[in-house]
């Protein structure tokens, strides 16, 4: 690994708090820890981190990964509290939703408002066209039935 992209994992993991380096995937711009099992909500969620553009700040988003929606793993923003978007495991492809069709709720967004998957989108504000990279591939076991709870920070 460069001493660029070392020095950039261990400026987020501060930033992040207990993000342990060694459990990220690694790029230039964007990457994502291990994922977590919040048993409260039944899902997988792993924070995707990015660079923000002209600084050394890391900002995140959460990927989730729903085990009853094997196919998908969406995008949910916790600034402005809202799913922005999902991925398409088998299609490989992202599809963002407009922003009137952005919801707190996966339940209030209906399955019309994704449109056909293409291209992943670019990295939250940033200019020079640096796009996210796909998500890791989510758990293919059951989730645990003892988890000891584990909730996204807010």
């Amino acid at each position: 690994m460069s001493r660029c992209k070392l020095m950039l994992l261990l400026a987020a993991a501060l930033t992040a708090g207990s993000f342990s380096a060694s459990s990220a995937q690694a790029y230039d711009s964007c990457y994502y820890s291990s994922w977590s099992y919040y048993p409260a909500r039944t899902y997988y969620y792993s924070y995707c981190y990015y660079q923000q553009p002209a600084t050394t700040n890391y900002g995140y988003h959460y990927s989730i990964y729903y085990p009853s929606t094997p196919r998908y793993v969406y995008y949910y923003n916790p600034y402005r509290r809202v799913y922005w978007g999902r991925y398409d495991l088998e299609q490989k492809g992202y599809s963002m939703l407009d922003e009137k069709d952005r919801k707190a709720n996966l339940k209030d967004i209906p399955e019309t408002a994704f449109p056909k998957p293409g291209m992943l989108p670019q990295i939250p504000g940033a200019k020079d066209g640096v796009a996210l990279v796909a998500p890791p591939a989510p758990p293919k076991e059951a989730p645990p039935k003892d988890a000891p709870e584990s909730e996204p920070k807010k």
